[in-house]
């Protein structure tokens, strides 16, 4: 077996530190925190669709459209991803008290690296943390 000489030896250890370190900055952020999607919940979503999610807030008879019980997101099958992530960034506007449902993701933007949840067909969405977590907790809550 012929020695390899010192700079092939370190340029091979360099590209290896390299690939782990690519796959590391590349690998998806961290589990949604489902304790602080509950929390965004009760701070911008329970006062119309109720701290139980089923459309009954405080603010439910005030609008010309009721809001959509959240605990049947799922009745059709998988949990539509992507178009709540959408609803709740803004992509997708929903009428409710005579103009759109607020839109909070401008709120929720710039707070952090976005992660990847799987979007319709298993492709990967981006979205920002907090919207992850809502759309986790909302996921708990589905009957």
């Amino acid at each position: 077996m012929r020695a390899r000489p010192l700079a092939q030896i370190r340029a091979h250890m360099l590209g290896q530190i390299l690939s782990v370190t690519l796959a590391v900055l590349a690998s998806p952020a961290p589990a949604q925190d489902i304790d602080a999607g509950q929390a965004l919940y009760l701070d911008f979503c329970a006062a119309c669709h109720g701290l139980q999610a089923r459309g009954d807030g405080a603010m439910a008879d005030l609008l010309r459209v009721a809001p959509t019980d959240l605990t049947g997101l799922s009745a059709g099958g998988a949990f539509p991803i992507l178009r709540v992530a959408q609803q709740i960034d803004g992509r997708r506007p929903m009428v409710a008290h005579g103009g759109d449902m607020p839109i909070f993701g401008r709120w929720f933007q710039g707070q952090g690296a976005d992660v990847a949840m799987p979007g319709p067909g298993g492709q990967p969405i981006m979205i920002s943390r907090p919207t992850a977590d809502l759309i986790a907790w909302l996921m708990t809550v589905q009957q």
